[in-house]
């Protein structure tokens, strides 16, 4: 199993110096069907958390198990509030992403916290990054999560929250939360409760990203770092360096699809551009022979 290392997530957004194959949006969607939020899971059962500051601060929102929708409702809820077009390759994403996403939503054991919310706010941000409108883009992201029963409010509230704590964290003081106090701290505290056994949670890649945003952003992205991070969750290492790594091959073929599109557009732009221009030549030379033709009677 490969070891996670220090690079952060942003680099991967930038395209390599080494020449590699681009891949079509056919390869992408192959590329991420490795993506997919398994059922992996390290605890089961329902509780109520015995802090009361975690509790006011932890949205519980629990999978019910009756109404469940079915994964083409949930397609149809996005597609009645989002009647735009959207470009192939991230059309491809989005459908793939709600399909599993649905899936891990209505499991029994699952349950919203801020850490996944995190790691989800991270994966739409960087997928989506180059959307053609930032309106758009945002739109999106509000269906979405709207399509899913959930709020996309407290998911963007959420990352927000933990994002602007993990920068003023050191590494040291990051893993030893359980000992410190603080909003955010309870709420880590409850997610790690339950991880270990005293609730309910349910593992899926979102969290792990979650996490190695928080070291991302706290300058603490060493192995050694994340596997401290990982005890004081009570969550396996080995599972989030496979999803990490996943993740990381997703970015890279999705910034070589990327790629790939820009010199699409590009070429289409180009032999637009020269036949306005030709066209343009074609009717000056028209007119002027015209003009000629007049003269000369």
């Amino acid at each position: 199993m490969a070891a996670v290392t220090s690079l952060s997530f942003s680099a991967l957004g930038q395209s390599s110096e080494r020449k590699v194959p681009v891949p079509t949006t056919r390869s992408f969607a192959s590329a991420f069907e490795a993506f997919r939020f398994r059922a992996n899971f390290y605890a089961v059962g329902v509780r109520s958390s015995s802090s009361s500051s975690s509790s006011r601060m932890v949205v519980q929102c629990m999978s019910s198990v009756t109404d469940v929708p079915t994964v083409s409702e949930t397609k149809m809820n996005f597609l009645k509030n989002y009647k735009r077009p959207i470009p192939s390759i991230y059309n491809t994403l989005l459908q793939e992403l709600m399909v599993q996403q649905h899936l891990m939503r209505y499991k029994r054991t699952y349950r919203y916290d801020a850490v996944f919310a995190l790691g989800f706010v991270t994966v739409y941000d960087q997928l989506m990054d180059g959307y053609p409108s930032d309106e758009d883009r945002d739109i999106i992201f509000q269906v979405y999560i709207k399509a899913l029963r959930e709020d996309p409010e407290q998911y963007r509230k959420d990352a927000q929250m933990l994002e602007e704590w993990a920068r003023s964290q050191t590494a040291s003081s990051l893993v030893e939360f359980s000992s410190k106090e603080g909003e955010v701290e309870g709420i880590l505290k409850d997610i790690a409760e339950r991880a270990g056994g005293k609730g309910s949670f349910s593992y899926s890649r979102f969290f792990a990203i979650g996490l190695f945003r928080l070291l991302e952003l706290a300058n603490a992205t060493e192995p050694a770092i994340l596997e401290k991070l990982c005890a004081a969750f009570n969550i396996s290492k080995r599972s989030v360096d496979r999803d990490l790594d996943v993740y990381r091959n997703l970015l890279t073929k999705l910034v070589q699809a990327k790629e790939l599109l820009k010199e699409y557009v590009d070429r289409e732009k180009k032999k637009r551009e020269e036949r306005v221009e030709s066209q343009k030549a074609n009717e000056a030379i028209t007119k002027c022979l015209g003009e000629y033709e007049y003269t000369g009677q």
